[in-house]
C-alpha cells in the first residue's frame, strides 16, 4: 500500500487553484460533480502523479480548517529561494526557521486561502527524501 493523495475541501476553487500552481503544483483535470461541485487533482512537475485533491462543494458552506488537521509539509531544494518566490508570487511565507538547531532542517510556514498550514522544508545536506527510520536511530 502506498497514500495516494491528500484531499482539502475548500471554499472556493478558483482561489485556491491560484495558489496551489503559484505555490508551484501543476493542474492535472478538473471534475464537475453535479450541483455546483468540483474538485481538481494537482501535483508537482517532478511527481508520477497527483499528490494533491481540491474539492469545491458549495452546498457544504464555508470550510472549517479547525477540525483536527494539522498540516501539509512539503519538501523544496533550496527553502530561501523557494521563500523569495514565493514572497514575490503574493503568497506570504513566513520567515526560514531552523526548529532541529543549526544541523537540522530549515523551514518555513504558509497558509492557504482557507487557513490550511503548510510547512516548506529543506533538509540538510546528506539527508534522505522525507522522514524515515534513521531520523530515530
Amino acid at each position: 500500500m502506498r497514500t495516494l493523495f491528500v484531499s482539502y475541501r475548500v471554499t472556493d476553487l478558483n482561489p485556491s487553484l491560484d495558489f496551489y500552481t503559484a505555490l508551484g503544483y501543476v493542474r492535472l483535470g478538473r471534475v464537475d460533480l453535479g450541483d455546483g461541485a468540483q474538485l481538481a487533482l494537482l501535483k508537482f512537475a517532478g511527481e508520477p502523479a497527483a499528490s494533491l485533491e481540491l474539492v469545491h462543494r458549495p452546498s457544504e458552506g464555508r470550510v472549517d480548517v479547525g477540525s483536527g488537521f494539522d498540516h501539509l509539509a512539503i519538501q523544496v531544494d533550496t527553502l530561501y529561494a523557494t521563500v523569495e518566490q514565493l514572497t514575490d508570487a503574493g503568497l506570504g511565507p513566513g520567515p526560514v526557521e531552523r526548529p532541529g538547531g543549526p544541523n537540522g532542517p530549515k523551514t518555513a510556514w504558509l497558509t492557504d486561502p482557507d487557513g490550511y498550514r503548510i510547512e516548506l522544508v529543506e533538509w540538510p545536506p546528506g539527508h534522505a527524501d522525507g522522514i524515515t527510520e534513521a531520523d530515530f536511530s
